[in-house]
């Protein structure tokens, strides 16, 4: 039997789809662990990329921290952690905090770079009318920057959230369960079909990820919006200062 016959007699097993072992209970610890992850990254890397873009300020000191987070193994990351939480948590700390850990610092660079460089590349001409019409920096940050930036800022959480579903098949290596597993076990047990079975449904999951937040991305960012947000920001230049610095 080749390995396309053993990958699909695999997947339409019917004892694969049930139980705690199954592959709906691995997709779900995969999305949880990989939405978890997201999550965390976004209240990091968001307001920080924010914060920098507005202000100019720590742009080299967020690019360097972003290009370590991008230079450090996954893997690595996991095997680094791996003593201190289980140190602190010998339940989860072996084999959650890891993975979570590792999964945020990779999630955290293309969210904390797009949301500076999408919000510091919006017009200066823009942001300094806006300034002189009396608008709070907040405001300015709220109303005028962050709609025009938008579609840069979602295209780094559609790139943070494709490689995190994908990546989190590593905590299987420490005893975490997801769509790994099927990996991990199929290679220790010599398991052909296990091991292209789990590869097809991490690419899968991947697939469908990016389809959702292209999709996500395509209706925040249709033209009829985008007319709309541009609409908002012109009316909101007119507004009265002391309208505009109300808390």
């Amino acid at each position: 039997m080749n390995i396309v016959a053993q990958t699909l007699a695999w997947l339409t097993d019917p004892a694969n789809w049930q139980g705690p072992n199954g592959i709906p209970v691995r997709t779900a610890e995969q999305v949880a662990i990989s939405g978890t992850s997201l999550l965390i990254a976004v209240l990091i890397a968001l307001p920080i990329g924010l914060w920098i873009g507005h202000t100019g300020r720590g742009t080299t000191v967020g690019v360097n921290v972003a290009n370590l987070g991008r230079a450090l193994p996954s893997l690595a990351v996991i095997g680094i952690m791996l003593p201190i939480t289980a140190a602190l948590d010998p339940q989860l700390g072996f084999k959650v905090y890891p993975t979570l850990i590792a999964m945020v610092i990779l999630a955290v660079p293309p969210i904390l770079v797009n949301a500076q460089t999408g919000v510091g590349e919006v017009d200066r001409e823009l942001v300094e009318a806006a300034r002189g019409m009396g608008f709070a920096e907040h405001h300015l940050l709220a109303r005028v920057e962050m709609p025009i930036a938008l579609p840069v800022i979602l295209g780094g959480l559609r790139s943070a959230s494709v490689q995190v579903v994908s990546t989190a098949t590593l905590g299987a290596v420490v005893g975490f369960g997801g769509l790994g597993r099927y990996i991990v076990d199929g290679v220790s047990q010599n398991d052909d079909g296990q091991l292209y079975g789990g590869v097809v449904l991490v690419a899968g999951l991947a697939l469908l990820t990016e389809a959702s937040f292209g999709l996500l991305q395509h209706v925040l960012t249709s033209p009829g919006l985008r007319l709309e947000r541009a609409g908002a920001s012109e009316t909101a230049m007119w507004v009265a200062p002391e309208a505009a610095a109300r808390p």
